[in-house]
């Protein structure tokens, strides 16, 4: 498989009458993907359609977003729940920071088993493995400093490990 597919935004409600909506970002790429990639609509992959921005009015947190398809109260209403799914490449980095990757190893640049991802973070500067080994929990910024590569064919992360990382 070398294309995989991510939800980057949950609509959470309507705006207006011609079918604007609020999106929730579900993802730190969600501005990135909106406009460039093809986007599906559903809730869930398997039972999603296409779907084009047709306009995004407003700033910040107060941004509406009109899709094509989707001109009154009536007809945003039925999309309010659903997510918006993007396919990305294996090569992107929104994989890295996919709930995929869960439970897979770590590693080093050696080969030493340093522990299994047990959860991603969303955080404000960067996003984060947190690994476990053990009974210990270690937190491992997901930076291309720190991760060499990702091997999904064998469920694998290797990293640069730093002084003072594992300690």
């Amino acid at each position: 498989m070398d294309k995989t597919f991510h939800a980057i935004a949950k609509v959470t409600k309507t705006s207006g009458l011609k079918g604007d909506v609020c999106l929730r970002p579900l993802s730190r790429y969600f501005e990135e993907y909106l406009n460039k990639n093809k986007l599906m609509i559903g809730f869930s992959i398997d039972q999603s359609n296409k779907v084009k921005v047709e306009t995004i009015n407003g700033i910040g947190k107060k941004r509406k977003f009109k899709f094509s398809g989707f001109n009154s109260l009536d007809s945003a209403k039925t999309i309010i729940g659903k997510k918006i799914f993007v396919q990305a490449s294996l090569d992107s980095k929104i994989n890295w920071i996919s709930k995929n990757v869960l439970n897979y190893k770590v590693t080093d640049e050696s080969g030493n088993l340093l522990g299994h991802i047990i959860d991603v973070m969303w955080l404000p500067n960067h996003d984060a493995y947190i690994i476990e080994k053990g009974s210990k929990e270690y937190i491992i910024p997901i930076v291309s400093e720190f991760i060499k590569k990702v091997d999904y064919n064998n469920s694998n992360i290797i990293i640069k490990v730093m002084d003072g990382l594992f300690n």
